[in-house]
């Protein structure tokens, strides 16, 4: 990771004003007089007892789920909205956004006694909609996408005279967010090795990481992001701002494409490192934080944990202080099969594997009396073939380590095994459909897609597709969230392959050609 500069009075390019961008001191200053707690409380700063003894550290949970909208956002929001003069008010304000920000914004706007329109994509869930009409604001549904609402939102705040709410690129919002890092300090005064903060535009670390810097600047502040969402961590590697082409949308309150230009730079000169993890290490922190808690966190609400435990195995820290901003906590109900499912394999309490297994009596039962003490988690089987078989199989371990032994253990009892624990098409699909092999699939190439989940969504893909391209095979399965999942097989004749890629560009949704996948090939071909 390159050095970032922590010079206070480092001063790159502003993006918000043409005036000289502020430095610590100004910032620091921002914070302390931002208004906040007229919407704002001060969250708890709460031990998470059985997460601290499992890691050997103290770990602090800073609960922003705690908060009326259960999300940070409404700080930045409300102390944004509090500067603007009467006339501005009286004309409105207007916001983008398919989450959080937009229920700080409508609730603000309730509290001030302001108009407020907020843009959302179309493909937005109905919970999401129904929270901010609470709040009297006016929702205006447009376009598939952020970038769409946004572009929208801000045609119409030209248009009428609105005043734009950013979510994060404002230096009223960074220091509203700020306040978190303030009440943090204020709350435990002894030695903190570290705070962790998820990153989606950036305005929640440029604000935490300027009032700490200013304050303890031997606290290390450490940013994470996703791995199909690090924006940041490229740019900052890059030292420049880079825009992702796709972002993945599990953690969707940090599905951001470009950060920032303000909390790019703050973030640069004062974010001491970064952490990147994955999909299942998110869902093992939702069910670490309900274990200690009995709250359920957002994807992006629990980041902030799962990069604390990355970063202290990789550290190997002890006894040390650290403290993770739980920033949301608003989760579709639905999505929580989805989290326990992967919560499993996140925590390493989980691994899959792909046995094969000769077709004959009595393979069963030396299968079995191989995996001896493991608790099996899943057990897949069809028959398929006269001679041998293969077998999907979860097994309950204690550590990663232990799936290399199961496998080594497995291949010397002359069962061939592939370890499949990190095999993203065995999660998602090949788990929910063993069995599935047909001679009839000639020339079958295997895709996974992803798409909004919105209506006409599907019959879109479908009805593009070529009258000739036939379906093999079809998995769908809803998980609660804004986007949905497919695997297709389809049947290609070789002199068609160019006009399938042809046609899987214009759809413009993100895909994955699986065919040479090994779990395709052994359970599903």
């Amino acid at each position: 990771m390159p050095s970032r500069n922590r010079d206070a009075d480092s001063r790159s390019p502003a993006t918000n004003s043409a005036a000289a961008p502020l430095g610590l001191a100004e910032y620091l200053q921002k914070i302390l007089t931002a208004r906040v707690y007229d919407v704002a409380v001060e969250s708890p700063l709460e031990p998470a007892a059985r997460l601290s003894s499992r890691l050997s550290n103290q770990v602090l949970l800073k609960r922003e789920d705690n908060q009326p909208v259960f999300s940070f956002k409404l700080r930045g929001a409300y102390n944004k909205m509090a500067q603007l003069s009467p006339e501005q008010l009286q004309r409105g304000v207007i916001c983008a956004s398919a989450g959080n920000h937009a229920q700080g914004v409508a609730l603000s706007a309730q509290r001030l006694g302001c108009q407020a329109i907020i843009v959302m994509p179309v493909t937005t869930p109905k919970l999401k909609i129904d929270a901010v009409r609470s709040f009297q604001a006016e929702v205006v549904l447009h376009g598939e996408s952020y970038s769409d609402a946004y572009l929208h939102a801000a045609e119409l705040a030209q248009t009428r005279g609105l005043t734009f709410v950013h979510p994060f690129d404002d230096p009223d919002v960074i220091a509203g967010a700020g306040t978190v890092a303030m009440e943090i300090l204020r709350q435990h005064q002894h030695p903190i090795e570290a705070v962790f903060v998820a990153i989606g535009g950036g305005g929640l670390i440029a604000g935490v990481a300027a009032y700490i810097k200013a304050v303890r600047p031997e606290i290390k502040v450490i940013g994470v992001q996703t791995i199909d969402s690090d924006a940041m961590v490229r740019s900052v590697q890059a030292g420049k701002r880079v825009q992702l082409h796709e972002v993945g949308l599990f953690s969707d309150g940090t599905a951001v494409k470009l950060v920032g230009e303000e909390t790019f730079r703050l973030t640069q000169a004062w974010v001491d490192d970064f952490v990147v993890v994955d999909t299942d290490a998110v869902c093992a922190a939702i069910k670490d934080v309900f274990e200690d808690t009995r709250s359920i966190l957002e994807p992006a609400g629990a980041l902030g944990v799962a990069g604390l435990k990355k970063y202290a195995a990789l550290h190997g820290l002890q006894d040390k202080t650290l403290v993770a901003i739980t920033c949301g906590a608003n989760m579709n109900f639905d999505r929580l099969r989805f989290v326990a499912e992967r919560a499993e394999v996140g925590e390493e309490r989980e691994a899959l594997f792909a046995v094969t297994i000769p077709e004959q009596r009595g393979s069963f039962r030396r299968l079995c009396e191989l995996i001896g003490s493991h608790s099996v988690t899943e057990f897949n089987y069809r028959i398929s073939d006269a001679t041998e078989a293969h077998v999907f199989v979860g097994l309950s371990i204690g550590s990663r380590s232990e799936t290399i032994k199961i496998v080594n253990d497995l291949n010397a009892g002359g069962f061939k095994t592939v370890d499949l624990t990190d095999n993203e098409l065995s999660k998602l699909h090949v788990r929910h459909m063993v069995g599935g092999r047909s001679g009839l699939a000639h020339d079958e190439r295997l895709f996974r897609f992803d798409f909004p989940e919105r209506p006409g969504a599907l019959m879109r893909f479908l009805s593009s597709m070529h009258p000739d391209w036939n379906i093999s095979l079809f998995h769908y399965r809803n998980q609660g969230a804004d986007f949905g999942r497919i695997l297709i097989g389809v049947q290609i004749p070789d002199g068609e392959k160019s006009g399938f890629q042809d046609f899987v560009a214009g759809l413009q949704y993100p895909c994955v050609d699986e065919t040479e996948n090994p779990a395709y090939r052994l359970f599903l071909r």
